[in-house]
């Protein structure tokens, strides 16, 4: 007797679609229940994967490593306290994180864009951007604010080399014009952040 296959639930969808964008497809076919999906199921779901996560995230991502540079860096420059920064970066990145939630969450409710469900975007969007403002604040729980400045440095340009391979990996743009752009708004923050803390 032939068994009837069953259709994966949203949970197995959203994972099969994560671990084919990591290039895991393998695991992705097992996920898919006894046979991998055609080619035009498979281009589907990397696009929604695209426009529900990796979309939303990235811009996450991009708004919490860049608009919390200028408050982090400003604050290390004026008072030369790294913990004080520190506090700053964490409360800015808290604050991005969940304005940008909302801001996600509320701009679309996914029914007309296709976009998904719009609290699932609101979250990968929040998560994102708090991560991308607290990874290079967490340097400045080291005491010596030179040693603290070096390595949030070195983690500003992993999230900014990060960022354009995500660009690059899933939106085909140019590594050097995707390194070009990322990096120049992010010089274009540290700017702002050397004027008012020097000020």
């Amino acid at each position: 007797m032939q068994r009837t296959q069953t259709t994966p639930n949203s949970a197995q969808v959203f994972l099969a679609g994560l671990l084919r964008a990591l290039g895991m497809f393998t695991l992705a076919s097992r996920i898919d229940r006894r046979h991998p999906p055609s080619s035009e199921a498979t281009a589907e779901n990397s696009r929604s994967f695209v426009l529900r996560v990796v979309q939303p995230g990235l811009a996450g991502l991009m708004d919490g490593s860049v608009s919390t540079l200028a408050p982090i860096f400003a604050t290390a420059f004026a008072t030369k306290h790294p913990f004080t920064a520190f506090l700053v970066g964490m409360a800015a990145a808290t604050g991005a994180g969940i304005s940008m939630a909302f801001a996600e969450a509320l701009s679309d409710d996914g029914s007309l864009t296709g976009r998904g469900n719009p609290i699932v975007r609101g979250s990968v969007t929040g998560i994102m951007t708090f991560l991308g403002g607290a990874l290079h604040t967490l340097p400045f729980l080291i005491g010596n604010l030179h040693v603290a400045l070096l390595a949030a440095y070195v983690v500003v340009a992993v999230e900014l080399v990060t960022i354009s391979a995500i660009r690059h990996r899933f939106f085909g743009t140019n590594w050097g014009l995707s390194l070009l752009q990322v990096v120049g708004g992010g010089a274009l923050v540290f700017g702002a952040a050397l004027i008012f803390g020097n000020a």
